[in-house]
């Protein structure tokens, strides 16, 4: 068996190969119209973002998509789901975010992605504040340029796309007068619903867009079922932030080493530590969390 049919396979039989024993039983509420996937890290090494979406009626969103080596495993996964993706909403352009589609759209091998949505940089912004992320940021923004789909730069919060009843919600774009922790304050936050749940996908936020969502017109957007955890945990938005918005469960994009900021890792050190992050939602009385180093979550 080739590695394209074992990622089919794993995917179409994610209950029984590859989820996790913490959510064996839970069942989904028939009213949904959304099925979400929590899609593992590769190799537990990296701290990618990747989840991806199917409406009752059948079609695929995805968010992000993770690193360039996930890009083999998410492409098993959409195979098993009939390679037609309706939308890519992507948050900002950093690596671990935006690797995989990048290299799915330089060779997309079978896959067909209707739309993508994403906040696009300036190129003085790009050129000034990481400098270690432009040659990416460059590649990605030509390889978008080539593809079939139709590309929709979101200027402003607010765009609402609704497929088969179930809605995605811009509540965030790129802030280029954030110009500390720069790519990260520019994620494109987004709030996907339906009339039974919500989750809100923060991306890498940080302080200064947390509390500039709270203070704006969509802070009552926040509030969600699902919320997923800004930065894969560690140095995002504000404690403050997470005791105001209500929310029932953690997503924790999150390799193990981050999980418990393993000395020696270069990520246990910081504004705060995921171990923190961890302890404040414990005061809050959430309980349920949803940790990407333990595999694939079904939701």
């Amino acid at each position: 068996m080739n590695r394209r049919d074992f990622m089919r396979r794993s995917a179409i039989a994610s209950g029984a190969v590859l989820l996790p024993k913490a959510v064996l039983g839970e069942t989904q509420s028939r009213k949904s119209q959304f099925t979400l996937w929590q899609l593992p890290l590769h190799q537990n090494h990296s701290q990618g973002n990747s989840y991806v979406f199917r409406t009752a009626k059948g079609k695929v969103i995805v968010m992000d998509g993770g690193v360039a080596p996930e890009a083999g495993y998410l492409r098993g996964f959409l195979a098993a789901l009939g390679n037609d993706v309706e939308a890519w909403f992507l948050s900002h352009p950093h690596a671990d975010h935006i690797g995989a589609l990048n290299e799915i759209l330089k060779n997309p091998d079978g896959i067909n992605i209707k739309s993508i949505y994403h906040s696009e940089f300036s190129e003085e912004f790009y050129n000034k504040v990481e400098p270690d992320s432009r040659a990416l940021t460059v590649d990605f923004y030509e390889n978008l340029k080539k593809t079939p789909a139709q590309v929709t730069d979101v200027k402003t919060p607010g765009l609402t796309v609704e497929i088969d009843r179930v809605t995605f919600k811009m509540l965030s774009v790129k802030n280029e007068e954030f110009t500390n922790n720069a790519y990260n304050n520019s994620s494109m936050v987004i709030r996907v619903s339906d009339a039974a749940r919500s989750a809100v996908f923060l991306g890498d936020a940080g302080i200064e867009e947390g509390d500039k969502i709270l203070a704006s017109a969509y802070r009552k957007d926040l509030d969600c079922d699902y919320l997923q955890m800004a930065h894969h945990g560690q140095n995002g938005v504000s404690r403050d932030f997470y005791r105001t918005v209500k929310f029932k469960a953690c997503l924790w994009p999150t390799p193990m080493w981050l999980w418990n900021n393993d000395p020696g890792t270069g990520y246990n050190t910081g504004i705060w530590k995921t171990v923190e992050t961890r302890s404040w939602v414990k005061e809050i009385g959430v309980e349920k969390h949803y940790v990407a180093a333990e595999g694939l979550f079904t939701l």
